[in-house]
Parts: C-alpha cells; structure tokens; sequence
C-alpha cells in the first residue's frame, strides 16, 4: 500500500552532499540533460543482480501460484463452494499485485527512478492501495464465513451461500477501487501538502504525497478488519476445542460400545480454520510493520530511511507470493489441481468432474 515515498528525497540529497564532499563529479540523474530530473543512487552490479532475482523471484511467484489456485478452483466443480470462490478472488487480487505493481515497484527500487511517466505512478498507486485493501476485505469475509461454518454449522448452509459470497466479493472490490481512485484522481490525497508535493516530485520519481487525514483513514482501514479477524478466529478456536471434548467424549462411549474408531470432523474443522487464520496472520504479519512505519513517519516528518522504507514495502508484497505455498503446503486438493494443469490433464472433456479428494481429504464448505 504506498503511500510517501518522500524517501528519494532524502537519497538524492544524501548522494548529491557526498558528491560534493568527496568528487566535483556531478551526481547520476535519472533523465540526463532534463531540468528538474531525479538524482539516482544505483546499486553496483552484484547487489543489482541478486535484487533483481529476489524482487523478480517474489512478482514471478505472485503471478504464476495465485493464477494456479484461481484456474483450480474455478475449473473443477468440486472446488465450487462460497468460501473457495472467496479464496479465489483473493488470488485474482494479489495475482493483480504480481502484474502490475511488483514489476515496475522493482525498476524502482533497484534503479532508484522511476521511468514510466507520471500518468502511470498514479495509476500504480491505486493498483497498490486498491488490491492490498482487496485482499484485507477478502480475508474479513472469509472469516466471517469460516466462524459462521464453525459456531453454527447447521444453518450455514442457508446463511453463507453462493449468492452470499458473491456479494461479499463484490463489496470488497467495488470499495476498494473506489476508495483508491477516488483518493488519487480527485487530488485528495496531498490536500493541504501541495508545496511539498511540488517540491519533492522531480523527474523521474514517483512520489504521491498522502496528508495526516488519509494515513489515518488508510490505517482504520487495515486494524478495524484486522481486529475483527484476530476476534472471530480466536472465538473459532475457542468453540472448536469446546466441540472438541464433547465430541471425544461421545465418540469414546461409542467406541466402547461398538468397537469402532472415532470421527475426525473436528479435527477437520480446526484444520480448515487453522489454514485460513495462517493465511490472515501471514497478511499482518507482513502488513503490519509498514502501516506502523507509514502512520509514524507521517506524524514525525518522514524520519524513515530509504532503505528501511524499500525492506517494509517488499515485505509487504511477498504476501501475495505467500498464500500459494500456503495452499500448497495445507491443501492436498490444491497439490492434485497443480498437477492436473502442469501436465495438461485439465484440458481433457471431463477433467472438470475430476476427484481431487481422497477419503481424508478435507475441502471447506
């Protein structure tokens, strides 16, 4: 989620008083022989190939894992539940990540420049905030279901169906896009900083200035659906091990008086809500450091260095590379789907009607 990158500021005078101090030779520009243009701070070959790799590495697995859970679960029909189709719109949404943010976010923070106009930085902008705020809203719903599936599983059925979850992801869509774009093409995010937006966006740089107002409603919009995340998942885990002793306890009696073993729907239960709250905790864990460091640095005069500010924004992206190993790691079904499209088995007639689940295998509802 971007927001000031005030940060080549502080790069660009620190090159240019280092320049002055130790050589007359003038600092590196973004665009040589254009009034106004960015300073740029390259890095020296060896640290330029491995952050290429490793940025590159992070966009490529963002792509490629989360367009092979959204392909599984919308081509094979028993992958058709509300919580999958959630599951995949919010593959679409870091899929969207991989596309058009981590590719040109990484030209950006190994050439320290950016060269691909100022229409685009804007347009970039909203793709960050909008997907990222997405994915949050997803992940809200998706617990809202997973807690609903677990404290009353009777009527889940008829509280939670696929009209339900087609609504929910249009309210995480629809509110994202317009909350973003309404921000930066109206000009409201650097309502009231309109010198120091001015003064900091040179050529070659893709600095959108958000004043105090918007870091404070940016914020509310990260810890309100976290906080409701981190409620529900706790009382899932709270009924889940109730259920669990009085669901051991009736299986033993029954196992003593007929011989036979004990279900594991429990069990299976608290595994599909253990898989998902590690998919939320993966998100704030990864989120959490840069809404702190963007809500302090806006109070405090953008104090951050730009080092520290490119690490917590990258950590903030590989969450979209994460939820794929995340699948893969949980879900067997999600293992099988991998390997009926790698080898091209989704192409045959019927491949749409394939098992992907063994007797043990738990899809969630």
């Amino acid at each position: 989620m971007s927001t000031n990158k005030q940060k080549y500021t502080w790069v660009q005078f620190d090159s240019i008083m280092s320049s002055n101090s130790s050589s007359p030779a003038a600092p590196q520009l973004c665009y040589e022989n254009v009034n106004g243009s960015c300073v740029k701070t390259p890095y020296s070959p060896g640290p330029r190939v491995i952050l290429y790799a490793v940025f590159g590495f992070g966009a490529a697995l963002a792509v490629f894992g989360n367009l092979l859970v959204t392909i599984s679960i919308l081509h094979f029909k028993q992958l058709h539940s509300p919580t999958n189709f959630l599951i995949s719109s919010l593959a679409c949404a870091d899929f969207l990540v991989g596309v058009t943010v981590m590719p040109f976010s990484m030209v950006r923070s190994v050439e320290s420049c950016w060269y691909f106009g100022r229409s685009f930085c804007t347009f970039h902008t909203c793709c960050d905030i909008a997907f990222c705020l997405s994915s949050l809203f997803h992940l809200c719903f998706i617990s809202i279901d997973r807690y609903i599936a677990v404290t009353d599983p009777l009527v889940y059925p008829t509280k939670f169906t696929k009209n339900v979850s087609g609504i929910c992801i249009c309210v995480s869509w629809v509110l994202a896009l317009v909350y973003s774009g309404s921000v930066f093409y109206t000009g409201a995010n650097d309502d009231g900083l309109e010198e120091l937006s001015s003064a900091i966006n040179c050529v070659g740089g893709c600095q959108p200035v958000i004043n105090q107002l918007f870091i404070l409603i940016n914020s509310l919009l990260f810890f309100i659906p976290a906080i409701v995340m981190l409620v529900l998942y706790s009382n899932i885990f709270f009924v889940a091990n109730k259920q669990a002793k009085v669901i051991e306890s009736l299986s033993s009696k029954a196992e003593a008086f007929s011989g036979t073993s004990k279900p594991k729907v429990t069990k299976r239960e608290r595994k599909a809500a253990k898989t998902l709250s590690i998919t939320v905790i993966a998100f704030l864990v990864s989120w959490l450091p840069y809404i702190i460091d963007s809500f302090i640095d806006c109070f405090m005069g953008y104090i951050t260095p730009s080092y520290v500010y490119e690490i917590l924004c990258w950590l903030a992206y590989y969450n979209s590379a994460l939820n794929p190993l995340i699948y893969a790691l949980f879900y067997p079904w999600f293992r099988k789907a991998i390997t009926f499209t790698i080898t091209g088995k989704i192409l045959r007639d019927s491949s749409s009607t394939m098992n992907l689940f063994s007797k043990h295998t738990f899809i969630s509802n």
